[in-house]
């Protein structure tokens, strides 16, 4: 998860130094690039916190699994946005689908564990998330 963030990032900051013409490139405002930002690092975020939810569990552990496969498809859609933006093309449809369906399997896997053991790390992972997930939007918002 981190290295695609990381990659991601690395495109994201390269995006404002081609030089494509501003006209055939997505390239965004200030409130585009800053949206752009805020959704890697929340997504980051909360990678992070889904990774300290105790999965001892077994059934815990496999929604903790699902949640990760999640925002790993998501992070491999912002990636491939950001390398078509790089590139001087559209972000592609199917890319901003696969960042939307990730975080919906993301937070669906987290609403799926029910273990009060689990509570505390579970609720800090769903509501940086839910940040997560305002940030996509205002993405979608902010960026056309």
């Amino acid at each position: 998860m981190a290295r695609i963030l990381s990659v991601f990032l690395a495109l994201f900051i390269a995006s404002a130094a081609v030089a494509a013409p501003v006209e055939q490139r997505q390239v965004g405002d200030l409130a585009c690039n800053v949206d752009r930002f805020k959704i890697v690092t929340t997504l980051a975020s909360t990678g992070s916190a889904v990774g300290k939810i105790n999965g001892t569990d077994p059934t815990i552990a496999t929604q903790v699994t699902a949640a990760q496969a999640g925002l790993t498809s998501s992070g491999e859609g912002i990636a491939a946005i950001a390398l078509a933006l790089v590139t001087g093309k559209d972000a592609p449809a199917p890319a901003r689908i696969q960042v939307k369906q990730g975080l919906l399997d993301a937070q669906s896997a987290l609403g799926n564990i029910t273990d009060p053991t689990a509570a505390a790390s579970v609720a800090t992972a769903q509501t940086s998330l839910a940040a997560a997930i305002v940030d996509g939007n205002a993405v979608v918002a902010d960026c056309k």
